[in-house]
């Protein structure tokens, strides 16, 4: 569950309109060349576990699973059931535990982000983070990902310890979403509803939490305009509450339980 400072985001739409360790054998994907990416459709069926090493029994066409904590060999059996997989990376906030951490200076580290071992990153140092960035979506390509959920990407509306702004945010998410293009991986939005308009066309696919429970989901329409899918879950709301409009929004709608494991109760 990465949803922070939810209250912010009416503020900052409004604002904003007015104005994976490699080596692993088994990976079919090490070779994948920049070109066409997949493009998810709107109402695919998804599992979203990142809470641990995959478990692959989930009969449903799509796999968001963390880069690092799963194999090549895990993604290549997922693609042998017919699923593609999406490989989450955090590109926001400095985490403590991934094997990479020393890769990041200090001077880009700033305030913890509510999460243990997690530090806000100052997402304006493009030049320091960008190779960083580049090796964590190399793992994801090596590994034979299909796509990356890139978390934590609306820092500028949280207390960071940075002055970051909404150009700040747009710059960053936009190397991102290059970043993985350049690679031949999809690339998934997470979050950051206020800048849906601007960034649109650069994003393959949503993610999203608890749009229903904050009344935001309508926000996401453009993205199934597009023809593009929207990942989806509810952590507190009731799916009878919630699946009625993810329904008729064409969004992939489950509700989870926030450790994200293998638990799912699909609209």
């Amino acid at each position: 569950m990465r949803r922070l400072v939810p209250a912010v985001v009416a503020l900052v739409l409004l604002a904003v309109l007015a104005a994976c360790s490699g080596g692993d054998d088994g990976g079919d994907g090490a070779d994948r060349a920049a070109g066409p990416v997949w493009q998810p459709r709107p109402g695919l069926a998804w599992q979203w576990q990142l809470d641990g090493r995959v478990d692959p029994s989930v009969d449903v066409p799509v796999y968001d699973i963390d880069g690092f904590e799963n194999s090549a060999a895990d993604v290549a059996r997922l693609h042998r059931d017919g699923r593609k997989v999406i490989c989450y990376v955090n590109v926001g906030a400095w985490e403590d535990f991934r094997p990479d951490r020393d890769d990041f200076p200090r001077s880009v580290l700033g305030e913890p982000n509510g999460w243990r071992g997690e530090r806000w990153l100052d997402i304006r140092r493009l030049s320091v983070l960008r190779p960083i960035m580049e090796r964590r979506f190399d793992m994801c390509r090596e590994k034979g990902f299909d796509a990356v959920e890139p978390d934590l990407v609306e820092g500028y509306g949280n207390d960071t310890g940075f002055p970051l702004t909404a150009r700040d945010q747009l710059r960053y998410n936009r190397m991102i979403a290059d970043i993985a293009h350049e690679r031949g991986l999809a690339v998934g939005l997470k979050n950051d509803l206020a800048q849906i308009p601007q960034l649109l066309d650069d994003f393959d696919f949503a993610v999203n939490e608890e749009c229903a429970q904050y009344g935001e989901c309508a926000l996401l329409e453009p993205f199934v305009a597009a023809g593009k899918a929207v990942f989806h879950v509810e952590y507190a709301e009731p799916p009878a509450r919630f699946c009625p409009v993810a329904r008729e929004l064409r969004l992939s709608s489950m509700l989870k339980k926030p450790e994200l494991g293998v638990w799912r109760k699909p609209c």
